[in-house]
């Protein structure tokens, strides 16, 4: 890939902004994806996954005309509501640096009166406050910044592609300090590798200085398909003589859903906490408190719009 990010091939879309199938992810109701593809270079991402069919996964593309489609979405769009964004591929991948689609998009969003989820790694969200301010008048903002380990040399091997941790805690300050609605997905945590009481603690007390709102976490991994040969390729190119691919066959086979063995326990050290710094832990009370002002009378207009 060009290191100078100055091209990007383009591919076909007829639409972007598309339906949820249900709003229980921290409240979307609609789904939208500008890039497809990821240059992150995580060695545990699930979208890797052949099910979703992403060709040379590493390359990122752009869609076509998107934010003309974006527009035309929005508009025959019959109810408002939260436009998830990040759950395929990040939108501020280093190409969205020069491109600005997911800003120009965020101003369509804030036209057209819709709320935004943001997820991402990339600290470059914040070069986009003003805009989440904006729309933060009119509608529900959350931004969702994705760290796994507290640990900057561990998040460099695991993400070689991404800002380490350090730096993302840092945008996450940038983002509060604004009065944007902003937290930590904690997931994955990986197996025999992140799943330890010293990673989780850190990440908690970190997230607290940085005044976070949220931290919601999954304490495993998932692994199907190419993705599990590529995870464990990878694991031992980066931890060889660690046996870590043994312990992983031993223990879950051909399990999609690799929980840790440790869940139970980190998970009561987690809400401990969580709770001990106030920060929000459970899916439904994310979803009420940055929903919470928008008044059930704005989100009734919404059904009737």
């Amino acid at each position: 890939m060009d290191k100078t990010w100055d091209a990007i091939e383009y591919i076909p879309a007829k639409t972007i902004v598309t339906k949820t199938k249900s709003s229980e992810w921290f409240g979307t109701d609609y789904n939208m994806n500008i890039y497809k593809g990821c240059c992150h270079g995580c060695i545990y991402c699930d979208s890797r996954s052949e099910c979703y069919r992403i060709e040379d996964f590493d390359r990122v593309r752009a869609k076509e005309n998107a934010l003309s489609i974006i527009r035309d979405d929005l508009r025959r769009k019959v109810k408002k509501g939260v436009i998830g964004t990040g759950a395929m591929s990040d939108p501020y991948n280093p190409f969205e640096g020069k491109l600005c689609l997911t800003r120009h998009a965020l101003e369509l969003i804030s036209a057209f009166e819709f709320g935004a989820a943001i997820a991402t790694k990339s600290p470059l969200i914040t070069r986009d406050i003003d805009i989440l301010s904006e729309i933060k008048e009119h509608s529900p903002v959350l931004c969702k910044m994705t760290i796994t380990t507290a640990d900057d040399e561990m998040a460099a091997k695991l993400e070689p592609g991404v800002a380490v941790s350090s730096k993302r805690l840092e945008a996450l300050v940038d983002l509060r300090k604004s009065g944007i609605f902003a937290g930590i997905l904690l997931m994955p945590v990986l197996p025999f590798l992140e799943d330890n009481e010293e990673n989780i603690l850190n990440i908690v007390r970190q997230a607290a200085q940085c005044s976070v709102n949220f931290i919601y976490p999954a304490f495993g991994v998932t692994l199907r398909q190419n993705q599990r040969d590529y995870y464990y390729g990878k694991l031992n190119e980066l931890f060889p003589g660690d046996n870590l691919i043994g312990q992983y066959r031993k223990r879950y086979g051909e399990t999609y859903e690799c929980r840790s063995p440790r869940a139970k326990q980190l998970y009561a050290v987690f809400v401990h906490e969580c709770e001990k710094y106030g920060i929000l832990y459970k899916m439904k009370d994310i979803i009420h408190a940055y929903k919470k002002g928008y008044g059930e009378g704005q989100m009734n207009l919404f059904d009737m719009i």
